[in-house]
């Protein structure tokens, strides 16, 4: 059986589960923060873990912030605040199912402190690892002891400083889309933008639109909120002329799968994990980029520069990279 960590943080990390876990061959039993999410087949078990980075209560009564729990050790982890009972019934979770089930193998997306302790239990680990500037000795840690290293993107692509000491030990799947394999609309429109999900402040998101539709573009603006979330974006992705998104993992294989012309906005993320695939997209030619402070004038200047581009997603390697990193998993089973 595999055990599979999914962070809570977006929406991101649950998409790769998903898309990937149909190609497993073993049983999988999820851990997460996460509520189940819809559509996951009844044969996945699916284990709450309680949160750990919320105020807490004392044994005297008092609360506490965890962000007071010297939650790095000094610069040795991420995240594991002293005494709050959430970090310590999340672990001993983990640890209890290793116990009770036949657990051999841990996907861990993404938590050193979840690799180190699968480590210690004897299982068999595999770190899922992201873009960004990731050389701090916390990464290094966990990139040290997972028996394999999983990296959603293509090979080259993104710089690799933080895995060049263990490239014998990492899968470069491609970037992992749920719509790999889906078929694209017959033609895109003209003069047609998709702003997709809250990458810009509402205010900056009216001005584009406003700025946009007076100069004769069509304008759809979809998951900026909870009323404009869809479930089912890819008909739009297809169809539009100019997507703009963020610079996630996801929403770039999304865009790839459907041979997008594209402005990314680079969220704030940790460890700049946004610029740094942003800033290797545009040096790709594969999307236009902009930062999240990017004015209304400008970003409408990148679209329309964008819709004259022929970008080569073929390079991002979506085909088959959920197949890819089912494989690497499997393989590292006992």
């Amino acid at each position: 059986m595999i055990g599979w960590y999914v962070h809570h943080h977006g929406h991101g990390h649950v998409a790769r589960f998903l898309a990937v876990t149909p190609h497993v061959r073993t049983p999988v039993v999820a851990f997460s923060s996460m509520p189940r999410p819809t559509g996951l087949p009844g044969d996945v078990e699916w284990i709450d873990l309680p949160p750990d980075a919320d105020e807490y209560t004392r044994p005297d009564g008092s609360t506490a912030d965890p962000r007071d729990g010297d939650p790095t050790v000094r610069g040795h982890l991420h995240w594991a605040p002293r005494d709050h009972p959430g970090h310590r019934a999340r672990l001993a979770l983990i640890a209890a199912t290793a116990v009770e089930r036949p657990l051999t193998t841990m996907v861990v997306d993404v938590s050193v402190e979840v690799v180190v302790f699968a480590r210690l239990l004897g299982l068999h680990t595999l770190a899922m690892t992201q873009p960004g500037l990731r050389t701090d000795a916390p990464h290094a840690l966990a990139f040290d002891l997972a028996d394999g290293i999983l990296a959603p993107w293509a090979r080259g692509v993104v710089s690799e400083d933080a895995l060049g000491a263990h490239v014998d030990r990492v899968t470069w799947t491609g970037g992992i889309s749920r719509f790999d394999g889906r078929e694209r609309s017959a033609a895109r429109d003209e003069r047609s933008v998709l702003l997709l999900g809250r990458v810009l402040d509402d205010h900056v998101r009216e001005d584009v639109v406003t700025r946009l539709r007076s100069r004769g573009w069509d304008v759809t603006s979809a998951g900026h909120d909870a009323a404009s979330r869809i479930d089912d974006p890819w008909p739009l992705l297809t169809r539009s002329t100019v997507v703009v998104s963020a610079a996630g993992q996801n929403s770039v294989a999304d865009l790839a799968a459907a041979g997008a012309r594209a402005v990314v906005v680079a969220q704030e993320r940790p460890f700049d994990e946004q610029q740094h695939t942003a800033d290797a997209l545009e040096r790709r030619g594969l999307a236009r980029q902009g930062d999240s402070r990017i004015g209304p004038a400008a970003l409408v200047e990148l679209i329309e520069r964008a819709a004259e581009d022929d970008p080569d997603w073929s390079r991002w390697q979506v085909a088959g990279a959920a197949g890819r990193m089912a494989a690497a998993i499997d393989a590292v089973l006992p």
